[in-house]
């Protein structure tokens, strides 16, 4: 019976067939069973020991065997004769199946090309370039400005002309292809280097490992000897200045400030987020302008237009807004500091749902829609002649000569059967203040203040300037991505601060009555022996030389 078990056990062993798998570190051997579709791999490396008392040879040795799912385990190298819970990661291989090799070098190669820092700086100056760019092509205005801002022939730079700015989108750049996909590429190149750069360093740095050699320690940026001290004592020393510190029999490892190695991965993130908000608002928010007098009310749908692909429009857009009152505030010498627009809003059924006055940097928002005071004229003037009335004339803006003030101006026919050319009185008005008469003859009249019932009269007519209706200029706008970009930018300024954190690591091994220390840092290592000294100094000096029974177990201090 026992032979029979035998013969069939060995009818069930299958010879190993072995073949060659390219390795880029350390590995010896990879080794591929398949029998019937059943796959699996392992690595074999080997470690060659010598003469008890010798140094240990730098060979490693690691098997391992994964299952029968052919995906291989990474292969981890510790340090020269350290223990510990990890290494340097030396290789992964996504598949231990020599067949599949081909699919994941195509990804890998296109993240090598995303993740490569000159392309890197070419697409952040690119899209600087087309920020510049944007800003000095007027946006949004119709074609005939474009056509005559930048003529075929004479077009600036020789060869920039209005077909160019038309062509690429420059006359929306920030929404344009050109812009979004160098900005959607900068975006990749920063996702490929954190995957493949700044993940990897964290977990390096997240592992620890003791060091058995005192050669090794002192190859460290720092190194130094105690020579009567206790690795225990030095242990405590930094564990009061913040430090992580593990110790394994005479060994110990510390570190502090791991924090500032996460810090990159969050800036790029910060960036990303940024990136992606200013992405949104110009593909998914709406825009709209409007200048409404006094008294009137309109709908905030029929003012807001979308800026891209994404604008989707939301229940707000049914509101109506009303404009109760227009008024604005003087400087001591009269010029205008500042404009108030009282709004009203109703829903479908004309109930009012908010109410606010606005003014220049104090918005309304409601729904998702923020309703900006950008501007301001005057729409009428209302006027009594001869105690009739009142009428309202409507005010136009009067073109000036260079500078920002306004001018409006309007027109009181006077009737004159035997003259050819129609007649009457002008009247001009800088802002809300004061109106300026002048007769049909075009001589100075004189002044009223609207509201005063003040009359005044201009060839045989009495006027009186009832009051000035004034007009609220509105910018509208809807911008999901605003919230994302103050995130991205919040989270940038912490984590470029957090990045300003050092990551240091220190070893120690205690050799007979002296302590070994090493250590290193990413950053300030120009202060770093200086910070080390201080640490070192105020460990105490050992009286008798006595070497206590050293813990056996893996164990924190």
């Amino acid at each position: 019976m026992e032979a029979l078990k035998m013969s069939l056990v060995q009818n069930q062993i299958h010879p190993l067939h072995f073949k060659p798998y390219p390795l880029i570190h350390n590995s010896r051997i990879l080794g591929v069973y398949s029998n019937k579709g059943r796959t699996f791999s392992f690595t074999l490396t080997s470690k060659l020991n010598t003469v008890k008392g010798n140094k240990p040879s730098k060979e490693k040795s690691r098997i391992s065997v994964p299952g029968s799912d052919g995906v291989a385990p990474p292969v981890v190298e510790s340090e020269e004769g350290s223990v510990g819970n990890g290494g340097r990661k030396v290789e992964e291989t996504k598949n231990g199946v020599v067949g599949f090799g081909l699919l994941t070098k195509l990804p890998r190669k296109v993240l090598g090309i995303l993740s490569n820092l000159p392309l890197a700086i070419a697409e952040m100056f690119s899209v600087a370039a087309l920020m510049a760019l944007g800003t000095f092509i007027d946006q949004g205005e119709a074609p005939d400005y474009y056509f005559q801002k930048f003529p075929e022939d004479h077009p600036p730079l020789g060869f920039f002309s209005w077909r160019w700015v038309l062509t690429l989108g420059f006359d929306h750049m920030f929404s344009s292809p050109v812009f979004l996909g160098t900005l959607a590429l900068l975006g990749a190149s920063l996702m490929a280097c954190t995957y493949t750069t700044q993940i990897p360093l964290v977990k390096v740095a997240r592992r620890w490992s003791f060091l058995q050699s005192a050669e090794t320690i002192r190859k460290q940026e720092y190194a130094d000897t105690l020579p009567r001290a206790s690795v225990k004592d030095l242990g405590v020393i930094l564990m009061g200045d913040g430090y992580e510190v593990f110790s394994k029999g005479p060994a110990l490892y510390a570190f502090k400030g791991l924090a500032g190695r996460f810090a990159p991965i969050g800036v790029h993130i910060s960036l990303l987020l940024i990136m992606s908000g200013g992405t949104l608002s110009a593909v998914g928010s709406f825009r709209g302008a409007v200048t409404v007098p006094q008294g009137l009310n309109f709908v905030a749908g029929d003012v807001l237009a979308p800026s891209g692909f994404l604008s989707t429009p939301s229940d707000a857009f049914s509101t109506e807004i009303h404009v109760n009152r227009f008024s604005m505030d003087y400087y001591d010498s009269g010029e205008v500091s500042q404009f108030h627009t009282d709004l009203s809003l109703f829903d479908l059924n004309g109930k009012e749902v908010m109410r606010k006055t606005i003014s220049v940097n104090d918005p309304l928002r409601y729904g998702g829609i923020t309703i900006y005071q950008t501007d301001w004229s005057i729409s009428a003037l209302q006027v009594l002649k001869d105690d009739e009335g009142p009428f309202n004339l409507a005010m136009a803006p009067l073109q000036l000569n260079g500078g920002d003030k306004k001018l409006f101006g309007t027109f009181l026919p006077v009737a004159d059967d035997n003259s050819p050319n129609v007649k009457g009185i002008s009247m001009l008005a800088r802002d809300l203040q004061s109106v300026i008469l002048y007769d049909k003859e075009g001589k100075f009249a004189g002044v009223r203040r609207p509201n005063s019932n003040l009359p005044i009269e201009i060839d045989g007519i009495k006027i009186v300037i009832a009051d000035a209706i004034g007009s609220s200029g509105l910018d509208l706008k809807t911008d999901p991505g605003v919230p994302i970009v103050y995130a991205g930018f919040g989270a940038l300024m912490l984590t470029t601060c957090i990045s300003y954190l050092s990551h240091t690591q220190l070893w120690a091994l205690q050799d007979g009555t002296s302590v070994v220390v090493g250590g290193k840092t990413n950053r300030a290592k120009g202060e770093f022996p200086d910070t080390m000294n201080r640490l070192l100094d105020q460990v105490p000096e050992l009286v008798e030389s006595s070497s206590p029974e050293e813990p056996n177990i893996l164990s924190g201090l």
